[in-house]
């Protein structure tokens, strides 16, 4: 055990931890110069065409230090904020991370929020200053904010360049110098923890697991704690490249199990693993349940679909413990789920996932947060959806979550990046500068205002140079109501919202214009509403497609052509009456793209 290093990389988007796994992979001898590629850990094309890690990737290294043989885990981490519900599975499996820091953009919120994470779990913190080799980079002052930050000393800081290989030696004999050894009891029960699972359709579920005491063997029988169910371990190993067999792993190993598992719902992300005859005592604490922040309906294009779609949610779940899901079903698109995501970019990749990996049609409703109703009774209920909500008259009032936000810009977009929370109904906070021209801005912001566009709109003001960190702060109590579309006085509860009093009228009003352009002309006339319980605030007409039923007649009375536009006009009202309008899946997401 005193051989083996458990690790993470800990990093903001786009500030080189995959690069730098890469190089580590290449420096170790881990992977042949032959099947190197760039972003070798990221396995998804998803992964590949956007430039970002989704999901937490193991692999084990075998590096020679000193005449001794030791045994790198990596556990690469996504750097984004809506995936933060990976890093804080990998941190628990580990007992050091590296603080990776791009010279050239300095110390970013995200950073901010998973460095506290590691610190939090006991984690001792590696600083590497990245990209060392750009000519923007600002070596000194981007050390001075990690020496603020971490309070290390400036020559403890490992200077490196991923893309370049420079500094990669220091960084390995640092892990093996700084980082601790797992502490753990080879004789002890087996005590492990699941940190990750994945859907193999010919070998059924493959947990990947970390044991923290005890001896696993090949063919031992195996109990998890909180499902109770018991298997036999048919096949376990490490992970390198490819997964590699053993007959036996010890206390501090890091690795995968076979058993033959079908159901996801059997397995539990931060569930403990052990044997059967001899369970160990209490499960591993430390694993927080994940809070999703944003709700949306996921419905299969067809209806006969949907038994399907609840397969594919499973599977889906089981490599993303984040997403939560319960069936439901809308007027306007029958059976579905309502689907809980930690962010938008979380909810955009999930049904890209379920569109590429699964071959899914599927339509998205409009994203709302949860609300807590207080009714005149003074019973509270939690709605994660305006179709959840009651009648009006019943509720007393109802609170929305409040947000803690943290944004790092430079001190020449401070006066955009204030204007843009204040329209979001949000209150500053705090000021701090980090150096003379970064600034870190703290605001309370609901967080109905931050879910749809809002980091989108931060990124352009600040010309791509703000990030944005968040986390919960509590529930107030707010003027929100519920705002209805109505297409032909029919109400389309897929399209609802819930927003507040003072901007429900111009969310009305765009959204009408919005579905203007975007639903298909019928043979008659289809008015779109928008309306706040039975007042109807703001319209637009989709105008009939008509025929010119008057072609054939030239010249003679008009009485022969008003009968004919009465006889239209007859029928045009009948079919009203009876047509069905289609909404297109552009319609649901119009609400997403309502400014621009």
């Amino acid at each position: 055990m005193k051989n083996i290093r458990n690790f993470c990389i800990i990093a903001h988007i786009d500030h080189g931890k995959s690069t730098l796994a890469d190089r580590l992979l290449e420096c170790t001898q881990t992977i042949s110069s032959r099947d190197m590629q760039s972003q070798l850990l990221d396995t998804m094309d998803l992964e590949r065409e956007r430039g970002i890690t989704i999901k937490s990737h193991a692999i084990q290294m075998e590096y020679l230090y000193e005449g001794t043989n030791y045994i790198l885990n990596l556990i690469d981490t996504p750097g984004h904020v809506d995936f933060s519900y990976e890093v804080s599975r990998s941190i628990t499996a580990c007992e050091g991370a590296l603080l990776v820091v791009d010279a050239s953009q300095g110390i970013e919120a995200q950073t901010i929020s998973n460095l506290y994470l590691a610190i939090d779990q006991g984690l001792e913190i590696i600083p590497v200053l990245n990209k060392i080799d750009l000519p923007g980079a600002m070596i000194e002052e981007v050390t001075d904010e990690i020496v603020d930050l971490i309070g290390c000393d400036r020559e403890s800081i490992i200077k490196a360049s991923a893309k370049e290989g420079l500094g990669i030696d220091k960084i390995l004999s640092s892990i093996i110098n700084i980082i601790p050894s797992p502490i753990g009891d080879p004789n002890k029960p087996l005590q492990a923890m699941i940190f990750d699972s994945v859907y193999n359709t010919f070998r059924g579920i493959e947990v990947y697991f970390r044991i923290f005491n005890g001896t696993l063997k090949t063919k031992d029988k195996i109990k998890f704690i909180s499902t109770g169910n018991t298997y036999f371990a048919e096949e376990i190993g490490v992970l390198k490249l490819n997964q590699v067999s053993k007959q036996e792993m010890k206390a501090g190993d890091v690795g995968y199990l076979i058993s033959g598992i079908k159901k996801a719902s059997e397995v539990k992300v931060g569930d403990t693993i052990t044997i059967a005859d001899n369970p160990c005592k209490e499960s591993i604490k430390g694993f927080e349940d994940v809070k999703p922040m944003i709700f949306a309906g996921i419905y299969p294009v067809d209806t006969s679909e949907y038994e399907d779609l609840r397969d594919t949610m499973e599977k889906l779940q089981l490599n993303d413990a984040s997403l939560i899901w319960e069936p439901e079903t809308s007027l306007a698109l029958g059976f579905g789920f309502r689907c809980g995501f930690l962010g938008m970019l979380h909810m955009d990749i999930i049904q890209e996932r379920l569109e590429r990996e699964f071959n899914m049609n599927v339509i998205t409703t409009v994203p709302s947060v949860q609300f807590r109703i207080i009714e005149n009774d003074g019973t509270i209920t939690r709605v994660n959806s305006p179709a959840e909500m009651p009648d009006p008259n019943t509720i007393s009032h109802l609170e929305e979550p409040v947000m803690n936000v943290q944004i790092i810009t430079k001190s020449d977009y401070i006066g955009a990046v204030m204007n843009l929370c204040i329209e979001r109904r949000g209150k500053i906070k705090n000021q701090v500068y980090l150096t003379t021209d970064r600034v870190e801005l703290t605001f309370e912001l609901p967080l109905a205002e931050i879910v749809f566009d809002f980091f989108d709109k931060l990124k352009t003001i600040s010309r791509g140079y703000a990030s944005l960190d968040y986390d919960l702060l509590g529930y107030q109590k707010s003027n929100m109501v519920k705002l209805d579309i109505l297409l032909n006085g029919d109400k389309v509860d897929a399209l609802s919202a819930v927003v507040h009093r003072d901007k429900a009228y111009d969310w009305g009003k765009k959204l009408c214009g919005k579905l203007k352009e975007l639903l298909p002309r019928q043979m008659f006339e289809v008015a779109i509403q928008a309306s706040i319980g039975m007042k109807v605030i703001a319209r637009e007409t989709v105008k009939a497609l008509r025929k010119n039923v008057t072609a054939k007649c030239y010249g003679g009375d008009i009485s022969r052509k008003r009968k004919l536009l009465e006889k239209q006009k007859k029928g045009k009202k009948r079919m009203r009456q009876v047509g069905n309008i289609e909404i297109p899946q552009e319609a649901f997401l119009a609400v997403l793209k309502i400014d621009t």
